[in-house]
């Protein structure tokens, strides 16, 4: 009885490994990001002077609008988002728009430390933080006729009535209430590209929904 406990034991024990291996790696792909903010309430934005550009002086947040969507510059990272709480999506640093690039170092709410000895009326010195590569595909960033800047794009002040528990979390509702209540077209690619997306997503049906999560169970129990 012990030698058959003995080899019933030594059969199970390779089975232990396998389970633990189920989980890793498996994932779901999520379109937006948090990033721990979280506002109660619909921002208090003011334009700053000058720029197609709007701040919240009354947040300890980087957090701006322009040309349709939020902006926030966070741990050295830009976001975006079309609603004031997310979800947001990263954006690479070549490709932030020009005058969100351009807004002062006064207006930060929450600077970097690199931040200090910058000029305060001034863009912040981005090309001499994220270095040359950076500086030679954005040649001339900081030079632009201040005539000639953009209207800013309408504040979306419907998005007043969502806060609380009201705030719509999911995207596709987020691309049904803009739809219905903001009619602004973005003129920034990437700000094109970022409701290009969010269309997509909607306009996946949920046949190609359930598809998918076929795939991804399958892909699991191979897993």
């Amino acid at each position: 009885m012990r030698y058959l406990l003995i080899a019933l034991s030594m059969l199970f024990i390779p089975l232990t490994p396998a389970r633990a291996e189920v989980s890793v790696g498996v994932g779901i792909h999520v379109p937006g990001v948090s990033i721990g903010i979280n506002l109660p309430a619909y921002p208090r934005l003011v334009r700053v002077p000058g720029y197609p550009v709007y701040y919240d002086p009354g947040v300890n947040v980087n957090f701006f609008f322009y040309d349709g969507l939020y902006w926030v510059f966070q741990d050295d990272n830009w976001y975006a988002s079309s609603w004031y709480n997310g979800p947001w999506d990263l954006v690479d640093r070549y490709d932030v728009p020009l005058y969100v690039l351009r807004v002062p170092v006064r207006y930060y709410r929450h600077p970097p430390s690199y931040f200090r000895g910058w000029r305060a009326d001034a863009p912040p010195r981005w090309g001499d933080h994220w270095g040359r590569d950076w500086e030679q595909r954005r040649s001339g960033w900081d030079h632009w006729d201040r005539h000639s800047a953009p209207r800013p794009a309408p504040l979306p002040s419907y998005q007043r009535n969502y806060s609380g528990d009201r705030y719509p979390r999911e995207q596709e509702r987020q691309q049904s209430i803009r739809t219905e209540r903001y009619r602004y077209q973005p003129r920034e690619p990437v700000t094109q590209q970022h409701y290009q997306r969010q269309r997509d997503q909607n306009q996946k049906g949920p046949q190609d929904k359930g598809r998918g999560n076929q795939r991804e169970e399958r892909g699991q129990d191979r897993r």
